[in-house]
C-alpha cells in the first residue's frame, strides 16, 4: 500500500527535482571551465625549473593553467616579433623586454625584474674545477661549453668573462656552443663536455646538495644578468600571475632556485 508521499506524481517530482540537481552541477562545471584561462609563456631556459615550482603553486590557488615553453631569449624575442601567441616572457636578460615594450608589442608600464641570475663554471666531476676558476688556464679539457652568445645572456656573460680573463681567442678551439644555457649545461651534464658557463639556478636545488664542482664567477667580470618579465597580451588572468610573481611567497620560491631578487 502506497504511502501518500509515495505516490506517482511525487515520484515524478522527484525525478524532476534530480534532473534539475544533475543540470545546475554540470552548468556548474562547465562555467567553472569556461572561467578557467589558459595562459602561453615564453620563459627563459635557465628559469625553467624555477617556473614550473612557480606554476605548480599558482595553479594551486587559481583555476588558470600555464603552458610553458622554455627555449633561448634571442629565439623567443624573435618569435614574439614575427607573431608568436605568447601571453607572458620571462627573459633572461633586460634589453628585449624593453625592446619589445618600445616597439608595442608588450602592454606600456608591464615589465618587471623578477629575478637576478649568477654565472658559474660547472664540471660534474668534483674535482675539476678550482675555488678561482684557474682550471681555464690550465686548458685540461678538450671542451668548454657555453650558450650562444648572440641568443642567450648567459651565452654573453660567459665571453665577457673569457674576454676579462684574456682567454677568449686562446680557448676558441674548445668551445661548444648550445642555443641556449640549458643546452650547454646538457652537454657538461652528459659528458660532452668536461666544464661550461651554466646558470647557479642550474646546479641549485633547493634542499639538495650541488653536484660536481663549480666556480662561483665574480660579477664584476660581467655585466649584471637582469632578467625581466613583460606582459605581452593584456588578460586578466596574466595579470594575476605576474601579481603572484611579485607576492613574497613567490619571490622565496625564486631565492630557493639560485637567484637573487630585486
Amino acid at each position: 500500500m502506497l504511502k501518500a508521499n509515495e505516490g506517482p506524481a511525487c515520484r515524478a517530482n522527484g525525478r524532476s527535482l534530480m534532473s534539475r540537481g544533475l543540470f545546475f552541477c554540470a552548468l556548474y562545471w562547465f562555467t567553472a571551465i569556461a572561467c578557467a584561462t589558459e595562459l602561453k609563456v615564453a620563459v627563459a631556459s635557465n628559469f625553467n625549473s624555477a617556473i614550473h615550482a612557480l606554476a605548480a603553486a599558482y595553479e594551486s590557488r587559481s583555476d588558470n593553467r600555464l603552458v610553458l615553453v622554455s627555449g633561448a631569449t634571442g629565439k623567443h624575442y624573435a618569435q614574439i616579433r614575427n607573431g608568436a601567441p605568447f601571453d607572458l616572457f620571462f627573459a633572461a636578460d633586460s634589453r628585449r623586454p624593453r625592446l619589445l615594450e618600445q616597439e608595442g608589442r608588450a602592454v606600456a608600464g608591464s615589465r618587471f625584474t623578477y629575478a637576478m641570475g649568477r654565472l658559474v663554471l660547472w664540471s660534474a666531476d668534483e674535482k675539476r674545477v678550482d675555488a678561482n676558476g684557474q682550471v681555464l688556464e690550465s686548458i685540461g679539457f678538450r671542451r668548454l661549453a657555453m650558450a650562444k652568445p648572440k641568443l642567450a645572456p648567459y651565452g654573453d656573460a660567459a665571453r665577457q668573462v673569457l674576454k676579462a680573463r684574456g682567454l677568449w681567442d686562446k680557448l676558441q678551439a674548445h668551445l661548444v656552443e648550445g642555443e641556449n644555457v640549458g643546452q650547454a649545461f646538457q652537454f657538461v651534464k652528459t659528458g660532452n663536455a668536461e666544464l661550461g658557463f651554466v646558470a647557479y639556478a642550474q646546479i641549485k636545488r633547493p634542499g639538495a646538495p650541488i653536484a660536481g664542482s663549480y666556480w662561483d664567477v665574480p660579477q664584476a667580470l660581467y655585466s649584471p644578468i637582469e632578467q625581466q618579465a613583460v606582459l605581452l597580451i593584456d588578460r586578466p588572468a596574466a595579470r594575476d600571475f605576474l601579481a603572484y610573481v611579485k607576492s613574497n611567497a613567490a619571490r622565496a620560491l625564486i631565492r630557493d632556485y639560485g637567484y637573487d631578487v630585486p
